[in-house]
């Protein structure tokens, strides 16, 4: 990441990740820049795992608490959605940009 200032608790991402199904978390965005600024959001792709469904609410309490983690405010992004989105400009543009942070 080429961003050396931005830390997180590994452990309680983990714990997350596991709680939630999550099997791959990627940032992708300002937090993988130079430019990153404390008021900026962390750009957050998440992978669940296979037959791990969650609803939109679902969403928003991951969202939550993935800011309570990073300490910062958090744009979610679910790779599931992301797959099927009809804007490809965008898929492409963040799927060409992400760091993973929490492998499969």
């Amino acid at each position: 990441m080429k961003n050396p200032g931005f830390a997180y608790p590994q452990k309680e991402l983990a714990n997350f990740c596991q709680r939630w199904k999550v099997a791959e978390v990627a940032l992708f965005g300002a937090v993988l820049r130079d430019d990153f600024r404390p008021d900026n959001y962390v750009e957050v792709l998440v992978t669940v795992a296979a037959g791990a469904h969650w609803s939109h609410f679902d969403l928003i309490n991951m969202q939550n608490e993935l800011e309570l983690i990073f300490d910062h405010k958090v744009e979610l992004v679910e790779r599931g959605a992301l797959d099927k989105s009809l804007n490809s400009s965008r898929r492409e543009l963040i799927l060409s940009n992400t760091k993973v942070i929490y492998p499969a």
